[in-house]
């Protein structure tokens, strides 16, 4: 099962997570996105969650991604994380606004 929830900021990013992990998800399947590479980064330091990295998206995705604007990759991003192509376009409207991005999938 696949869970998106949108947060303003890192502190409720913390709480929704929190929540997750009660709900039994663990820090593995939970993955926050942001627009910013480095703030997304910084986030999922700091809250222990994942990064979709080439073993969700597999090697071609992953390469493709090295070319792309910076959508594009949060949209692959999303998709290899759980969500359709509909909803990562959706997401990535509201990564746009400096909203967070989070996704829990077991």
């Amino acid at each position: 099962m696949t869970v998106k929830l949108t947060v303003e900021n890192a502190v409720q990013a913390k709480k929704e997570i929190e929540d997750l992990v009660t709900q039994g998800y663990t820090h593995d399947d939970i993955y926050i996105f942001a627009h910013d590479k480095k703030r997304g980064k910084d986030i999922a330091d700091a809250l222990d969650t994942e990064e979709v990295s080439m073993k969700e998206q597999g090697f071609l995705d992953s390469m493709k991604n090295m070319f792309s604007s910076r959508g594009d990759e949060l949209r692959s991003k999303m998709e290899a994380a759980g969500l359709s192509k509909e909803e990562a376009a959706r997401a990535e409207s509201e990564l746009d606004e400096g909203k967070l991005v989070l996704i829990a999938q077991k």
